[in-house]
């Protein structure tokens, strides 16, 4: 779980993180002793991590959708991001005891202080991305460049384990990648303003207001219908077509917007790690060579305690608020 929460500090994408960690540390858990199941159900929903831990792609999507501060949703994902990690890890502590798994030998202070020399240069990267855009050092989009250049050092160079004849293939990958977010985020751009050229938002805002709908009702069918959209789309998509609609609404009943932004980002979460269209499924599924329904079976326990946070995150505005208030980024 903390490793993927680290990971989630630097990489923005769920499957990203599922992939990074999954692919290392799941034949390791089997390895060891532990059922495939409770390996494959930590992998896949510790990832998920990896959108609500900025910086996250599924906050710039909601940012450009709906025109809010991307640096104030970042903050706001902190708090609930810990928070998060802290309760998934606890289900895995509470299952692992409960089903009497193996117990690794304790690391010596060497081991771990040798541990912590190799991972250093490494571990920094974190420390540039997240150091740099709280301090304000830099923008979240400098931050990328940044640490962009950085890992590409550090990789070639210090740890040695990319050549500089694969560079041309990293870059052409990375830049495939930049070109589908890109195309994304263009797509999000005309369909918004198509959606306000067109009044729709203004209208179902009417519509909903005109129901009778107060902020809990309201918040209590979003959640509904983003859980219920996370069983055919992926989080992308649902954004990018719902977050134009509802975001009008919630303004109109007084919900902050950044609160909003992370009970959408949170929603996401949770349908990426339930099928038929959950990509972490998916991936983990790919890793783990465990199929869709077995996997499904593995992560439910971590699946309702994600359910509750979804609850918690929803109805208590301080968890995602706290934080960019103490920073002045919202008021």
């Amino acid at each position: 779980m903390l490793a993927c929460a680290l990971f989630a500090a630097v990489s923005g994408s769920s499957p990203a993180t599922v992939v990074a960690i999954g692919s290392i540390l799941m034949p390791a858990m089997v390895k060891a002793g532990f059922p495939p199941r409770f390996g494959a159900g930590v992998i896949t929903t510790s990832g998920a991590l990896g959108i609500l831990i900025p910086p996250s792609i599924v906050m710039v999507l909601y940012s450009v959708s709906t025109n809010s501060s991307v640096g104030a949703l970042f903050m706001a994902g902190v708090v609930p991001g810990i928070m998060l990690a802290t309760m998934l890890g606890v289900t895995t502590w509470w299952r692992a005891w409960r089903g009497k798994y193996p117990r690794q030998p304790r690391a010596t202070w060497a081991q771990r202080g040798k541990a912590l020399r190799e991972s250093f240069w490494g571990l920094m990267l974190i420390l540039i991305v997240l150091g740099g855009i709280y301090s304000g050092m830099f923008t979240p989009t400098e931050a990328a460049a940044m640490s962009a250049v950085y890992a590409f050092i550090i990789a070639v160079f210090v740890y040695k384990d990319l050549k500089l004849s694969d560079v041309p293939r990293v870059l052409l990958a990375s830049a495939n990648m930049s070109a589908m977010l890109l195309y994304i985020i263009t797509n999000a751009v005309l369909f918004s303003f198509l959606m306000t050229s067109e009044h729709i938002p203004q209208n179902m805002a009417q519509w909903l207001l005109g129901a009778g709908l107060g902020p809990i009702a309201f918040l209590l069918l979003v959640n509904v219908l983003l859980l219920v959209a996370g069983n055919v789309m992926e989080p992308s998509s649902i954004v990018l077509i719902l977050a134009p609609i509802l975001f009008p609404v919630a303004m109109q009943l007084g919900i902050d917007p950044i609160h909003f932004g992370i009970i959408m980002v949170v929603n996401m979460e949770v349908g990426m790690c339930h099928p038929p269209v959950g990509l972490n499924l998916y991936v983990a599924s790919g890793i783990a060579k465990m199929g869709i329904t077995e996997l499904t079976i593995a992560v439910w326990p971590w699946l309702l305690t994600m359910l509750v946070f979804l609850g918690l995150v929803t109805y208590i505005p301080a968890i995602s608020l706290a934080f960019p208030r103490w920073l002045g980024m919202v008021q």
